[in-house]
């Protein structure tokens, strides 16, 4: 039944998909208005009773379906359940049609007074478009709803990483709401150029869609991180796995069309960049889902080995080709009749801005396919590591946060020194008290004291923004309305950035990492932390059989451990242990055990006695604040898609 009922739901969603594509394709002909609300609620309705089917096969655990077979098990728990739908290819794609649909839906509402409008017809064109090939995936190659030809009553099971932290609830689905979310921009740029209504406001207007997918993006990443630090036992969060640049990749190009698109607004500037970024963006994210559901890529991130490839390759060549062609065919129209009139002016470090994002965007994408092409063309098989892409990632860092720190506070155009000066004085100040109460403190990194230095200097800009729009809105008598200035969100974005980015760079520059043997009963000190190892446990349960190391860390006990989840595969994973708090983080992992110890999948140790065991121990100051400077970012993303209008957004 659950096969009938899913493979009926996929058509019905492919029929509203195709109904709306089809119908707002010949209403735009016709240059008449389009009712496609019933087509795009017939599409969502499929998918949500897809989703709801495949929700209830995992959690009555269904082995029916081949697909709940290999990723679900009897004693998967209940939250699990539920994220293994999408821990697989074909679930992947169900809540990416499930996300997409929902995107195509909020467009088709929030333009509904405006959907006479030429190029809101054509953008739900090309928005239809996108839902019937996803949707297409999943009532083809990537078909979720096969019968299982062997009736079993165990599944295989979820990959053991995919059940040992609840943030695989919460990161796959921002990964892909940015991900959809970037269609928006997208379709309407191939709007605005297929209607010739360039000169128009459409790309401000986008500018909305763009931060809230941006937005969900950047939490995914941080998220994504938290995930990677908390689970593989390797004390980073971030190792520039192929995969982990292709989320990140999508979010530079986004990151300068934001940007960008504001000088567009106010100088006219930039028309044709920003179609090119905003088709760039999204092309990027459909290389990505190339990279993570063919097989092309090894990584922990990836999906298995599938048939989608060359889909998903057209896929990305339609939408550059589509986007490319379009531009070079209304390039005439695009041409801007000013410039940059002063290199050292907003719209000048603007266009710094752009280049820098857009360069290191261009860096990352070099070496996450160099491998690829190098293995096609002779066969062997390299690998690009961390060291090309942190040369490059350490100055376009200082960059960023010297640019934050001087774009709200120049003038458009030209630069007044005097005006200048007067708003760099208190903010330069306030840079270098900073600096000075590092140094006294004993800080002598460069690195940390530029980034220090800089990071106040940013967040000061940003406050000081802040502190202006509070004044003028309270000289107004508007103080209820001020978090819905368009300037609020960003700044606080600002400010997010400026808190992450102190948090990576503290906590990299000064972490350390050792490995200390220890008897039972035995304690040590390490870089000034008390650990005492109190002895070994085993958990054996439905789930898992584990061996736990009792330690106490300055006061915390902490449980490292060696699991074997039951199910599909018998590898030990590490399940690394961290005290946590604002000023420091302490990760132990348990490394090895002594000979003639308890099994449990941890290297043993000959030279070691019985019942003695190895633990790795990595302290990382401040790292508790990447994670509070993503949800900041978060937080700002909101508020700038919650903003009022622009007086040129309401003309769109």
């Amino acid at each position: 039944m659950s096969v009938l009922i899913g493979r009926l739901a996929l058509y019905l969603c492919m029929a509203g998909a195709l109904g709306g594509l089809t119908t707002q394709f010949l209403s735009w002909k016709k240059n008449e208005a389009a009712r496609t609300w019933p087509w795009g609620l017939l599409a969502l309705a499929g998918i949500v009773v897809a989703m709801g089917t495949m929700m209830v096969a995992f959690v009555t655990h269904n082995f029916s379906l081949a697909y709940v077979a290999e990723n679900n098990a009897t004693f998967t728990p209940l939250l699990y359940s539920f994220t293994g739908v999408w821990s697989a290819l074909e679930g992947s794609l169900l809540l990416w049609v499930l996300l997409q649909s929902l995107v195509v839906i909020g467009v088709l509402w929030f333009y509904r007074e405006k959907k006479n409008e030429p190029v809101v017809r054509a953008a739900s064109m090309v928005l239809f478009a996108i839902q019937t090939f996803f949707t297409f995936l999943l009532v083809g190659p990537a078909d979720p709803f096969i019968k299982n030809a062997a009736h079993i009553l165990q599944g295989a099971g979820p990959n053991a990483l995919l059940q040992d932290n609840p943030l695989v609830a919460i990161h796959p689905p921002l990964l892909y709401l940015g991900f959809v979310g970037f269609s928006v921009p997208f379709a309407f740029a191939i709007a605005v150029l297929i209607c010739g209504r360039v000169n128009e406001s459409w790309a401000l207007e986008q500018r909305r869609w763009t931060v809230l997918a941006w937005g969900a993006l950047s939490v995914g990443i941080v998220l994504g991180s938290w995930w990677s630090y908390q689970v593989l036992g390797w004390g980073g969060f971030w190792g520039w796995d192929p995969v982990e640049n292709a989320a990140l990749l999508p979010w530079l190009t986004a990151t300068a069309y934001i940007h960008s698109v504001i000088v567009q607004d106010r100088r006219g500037l930039f028309r044709v960049w920003n179609l090119a970024l905003a088709v760039a963006t999204f092309a990027l994210t459909v290389l990505g889902t190339f990279f993570t559901r063919s097989g092309v890529l090894q990584s922990v991130h990836a999906f298995s080995s599938s048939t989608l490839g060359p889909i998903l390759m057209g896929m990305f060549l339609v939408v550059v080709a589509t986007g490319a062609g379009l531009i070079i065919w209304r390039g005439d129209r695009l041409r801007s009749s000013v410039g940059v009139e002063q290199p050292f002016s907003r719209e000048g470090l603007f266009v710094a801005n752009n280049i820098m994002f857009v360069g290191f965007a261009i860096v990352v994408l070099l070496g996450t396919v160099f491998p690829l092409l190098y293995e096609a063309i002779n066969g062997q098989q390299v690998t690009v590591g961390t060291p090309y892409f942190a040369n490059v990632a350490a100055p376009a860092g200082v960059f960023i946060l010297v640019l934050m720190g001087l774009a709200p506070i120049v003038s458009w155009r030209s630069v007044d020194s005097k005006v200048l000066w007067n708003r760099l004085r208190p903010i330069a100040w306030l840079a270098c008290a900073a600096l000075l109460i590092a140094i006294l403190l004993g800080v002598k990194n460069l690195l940390v004291l530029l980034s220090l230095t800089l990071g106040v200097f940013a967040a000061g800009a940003a406050l000081r923004t802040l502190i202006g729009l509070w004044k003028a809105a309270a000289a107004k008598g508007e103080l209820k309305s001020l978090w819905r200035s368009p300037s609020v969100g960003g700044m606080v974005v600002h400010i997010g950035v400026v808190i992450l980015a102190l948090g990576i760079v503290a906590s990299t520059s000064y972490a350390f990492r050792s490995e200390v043997a220890l008897a039972k009963g035995q304690t040590t000190v390490v870089d000034g932390h008390r650990i005492t190892f109190n002895g070994l446990r085993t958990i054996n349960n439905s789930l898992e059989r584990s061996t736990q190391v009792l330690v106490v860390v300055d006061g915390a006990h902490l449980y490292p451990a060696i699991t074997t989840f039951h199910g599909r595969s018998s590898q030990a994973l590490g399940t690394p242990a961290i005290d946590s708090n604002l000023l420091r983080d302490v990760y132990i992992t348990f490394d090895a055990i002594g000979a003639n110890g308890p099994a449990s999948g941890a290297q043993v140790q000959a030279s070691l006695p019985a019942g003695s065991v190895v633990l790795g121990v990595t302290g990382e100051p401040l790292l508790a604040w990447l994670w509070i400077g993503g949800l900041v970012i978060g937080l700002g993303s909101a508020l700038s898609f919650v903003r009022k209008p622009h007086r040129k957004e309401e003309r769109a």
